[in-house]
């Protein structure tokens, strides 16, 4: 076993998901990389010495710079405001330590190609933090599509709902400023990542987006409450994806429902445990949806606990992904998603976008 620096920038929500996960990933996965939380960075040099404290750091800082530089930070997670992404992204990578990004990938189109081109010029390891599609049911789900389990896939159905600012009474904040904060930028990419992670790359969409409430005490909203999209996947598969965070009800809606020849399969993140699976043999009488409760025999849960139906969580779907991250570094091959992978979700939603403002199909190689 090898011990490696960890150095995370941003100490919030995020921050602390990634902390608790390097802490806890070696013993999980008898990991050959171990992680040591070497330092934390955050807005004040008074906020970092809490995170410090509280997750574990052997030291803090308020300056990103040192954070990067300090030679005893060996990898570098990202957890800090998108505007922050690139500068950081690139910084490290500028001295060959691999980095691993939350989503979405930079705060513009322009960012998430920079970072892509720095990434690959270092030939360093390089993720973006889409965890939801590191579930054990959703791992199950996509290696019943590449097997052929369903048959030739024909449809999909996406999406990505909440219901945190369903309220017209809310209060505007910074969610509610610049489309980077919207339903767009924050929601939207990790279904989009889900649709290509399961059915591979979009050819075109068409997209609408929607502010609902357009104005919230203290200030008017100046990025869309809700959005949808019609897509064609290369594969020739028609789909579609809703994203809200005005769908009243929901809380943890990632949700997907797929099509096959010989099959179909739904999937919803609020009972993320469970993957429904249909398939198209034996007696009409008896065909219906058969509800299959993960358990050790699916990808990357007994790890976590040898009882079927048990369940894994939100914080180990992180631990799985800081997994995937040492293995990239220890073995130098790419992990799924990287950063031209994370630059892929910010084409889709930028030709999305586009083809609200032209009301027509775009297609993705224009972006």
């Amino acid at each position: 076993m090898t011990e490696i620096g960890i150095g995370i920038c941003g100490g919030g929500y995020m921050g602390k998901a990634h902390a608790v996960a390097m802490a806890s990933v070696g013993a999980v996965f008898n990991t050959a990389l171990r992680p040591r939380l070497e330092m934390v960075c955050a807005s004040s040099p008074e906020s970092a010495q809490r995170y410090q404290k509280a997750y574990g750091f052997a030291r803090s800082t308020g300056d990103w710079r040192a954070l990067v530089a300090d030679p005893k930070v060996e990898a570098v997670v990202i957890a800090s405001p998108q505007e922050t992404h690139r500068e950081i992204a690139e910084a490290a990578f500028a001295l060959g330590k691999p980095v691993l990004c939350e989503k979405p990938l930079g705060a513009s189109m322009e960012d998430g190609a920079a970072m892509v081109a720095a990434a690959e010029t270092a030939g360093a390891a390089n993720m973006v933090g889409f965890n939801y599609v590191r579930t054990p049911a959703t791992q199950f789900a996509r290696d019943l599509i590449a097997q052929g389990e369903i048959g030739d896939v024909t449809w999909f159905r996406g999406e990505h709902t909440e219901d945190f600012y369903a309220d017209p009474d809310i209060p505007a904040s910074w969610r509610t400023q610049g489309m980077a904060n919207g339903t767009m930028g924050d929601l939207a990419p990790h279904m989009v990542n889900c649709a290509l992670a399961l059915m591979g790359p979009i050819s075109k969409v068409l997209g609408e987006v929607e502010t609902v409430h357009a104005e919230r005490p203290g200030g008017a909203v100046t990025n869309d409450d809700h959005a949808q999209m019609m897509c064609r996947f290369e594969s020739g598969a028609m789909g579609h994806m809703y994203f809200s965070r005005i769908a009243t009800g929901r809380k943890m809606g990632y949700a997907y429902e797929i099509s096959g020849t010989k099959g179909a399969i739904r999937f919803d993140q609020e009972d993320q445990n469970a993957l429904w699976l249909y398939r198209m043999e034996g007696a009409e009488a008896t065909r219906g949806f058969v509800k299959i409760l993960t358990g050790p025999a699916h990808p990357d849960y007994e790890p976590f606990c040898q009882g079927q139906g048990h369940g894994t969580g939100y914080q180990d779907q992180i631990i799985i992904e800081s997994r995937d991250f040492l293995r990239a570094i220890e073995t130098g091959e790419a992990v799924f998603p990287t950063f031209r992978d994370g630059h892929e979700v910010n084409r889709v939603i930028a030709a999305a976008l586009a083809s609200h403002d032209a009301k027509t199909w775009k297609h993705i190689n224009s972006f």
